[in-house]
């Protein structure tokens, strides 16, 4: 089952736009799993060997880059973010209400 949500993970991070965000819990209520954004998180950390899944582009609900640490290099999720367009301070999302992307509103179920 935890390769099947993993992939569930997968495929729902992989429809996120270049310069949109997304939480781990957004994710986990899309699949209606609200309790399980921790799990996304671990999904989150095992996807860095695949480049169609653009990692850096989940975040905690209050926009911290908390999966900074996973990724190769330490500005590397900052990186691509801000390659995007996305402005980061500190570590945080700057504009993060007007980047962020619900799967809930933004996906068929």
């Amino acid at each position: 089952m935890r390769s099947d949500f993993f992939k569930n993970v997968y495929d729902v991070v992989r429809l996120i736009p270049p310069g949109k965000v997304t939480s781990y819990g957004a994710i986990a209520r899309y699949l209606g799993t609200s309790k399980s954004a921790r799990v996304v998180g671990w999904a989150m950390n095992n996807s860095h060997h695949d480049q169609s899944i653009p990692a850096h582009r989940v975040v905690n609900r209050n926009g911290l880059l908390t999966g900074k640490h996973h990724f190769h290099g330490e500005e590397t999720m900052e990186n691509l973010l801000k390659e995007e367009g996305i402005l980061v301070k500190k570590d945080r999302i700057d504009n993060f209400k007007e980047v962020f992307w619900d799967p809930l509103n933004e996906l068929e179920l």
